[in-house]
């Protein structure tokens, strides 16, 4: 088990945190937006299945007195670019609306950057959706650049 902030724990995700995790990816009116219900279908089982089995994809949980309150995605992608040099993809950052503001999320992307250090990673990497300034003005305070112009295709 990691240490995050106070006595938070930072521990790979278990299929029991699922339903969670779930919760804590729709609590937000961005998410909504984007119709993700709150049930638990098959494609969310096989999407954890796939993850757990990837080397590459890493989802973790942040626990406090047993309670997940947040959760992210880390996801090493080789690359030719940088030299060969792998980059971490940071993404899916949560946390629990009632425990914003506490020093949980800086926690946990902060010992993000560090698992991608010790990994030998070149960049780490991570996208926001435009209408989270908040989250903007989050990750510009532990060093990240809006560096890039993002886009997106969905498919039917």
């Amino acid at each position: 088990m990691l240490s995050g902030v106070s006595h938070a724990i930072f521990r790979p995700a278990r299929r029991e945190d699922v339903p969670a995790i779930v919760a804590l990816l729709n609590d937000d009116a961005v998410a909504r937006s984007r119709g993700i219900g709150h049930g638990i279908g098959p494609e969310l089982w096989t999407a954890f299945a796939a993850i757990d089995a990837d080397p590459n994809n890493e989802l973790f949980v942040a626990e406090l007195d047993g309670e997940l309150v947040g959760t992210w995605q880390l996801t090493f992608i080789p690359g030719l670019s940088r030299n060969g040099g792998e980059r971490a993809q940071i993404e899916a950052v949560r946390v629990a609306e009632s425990h914003r503001n506490q020093g949980i999320g800086r926690a946990m992307v902060t010992w993000s950057v560090e698992r991608a250090k010790a990994r030998g990673c070149k960049l780490v990497q991570l996208t926001t959706d435009k209408r989270r300034a908040d989250a903007h003005r989050f990750y510009a305070s532990l060093g990240f650049t809006a560096t890039h112009e993002g886009f997106k295709l969905a498919l039917p």
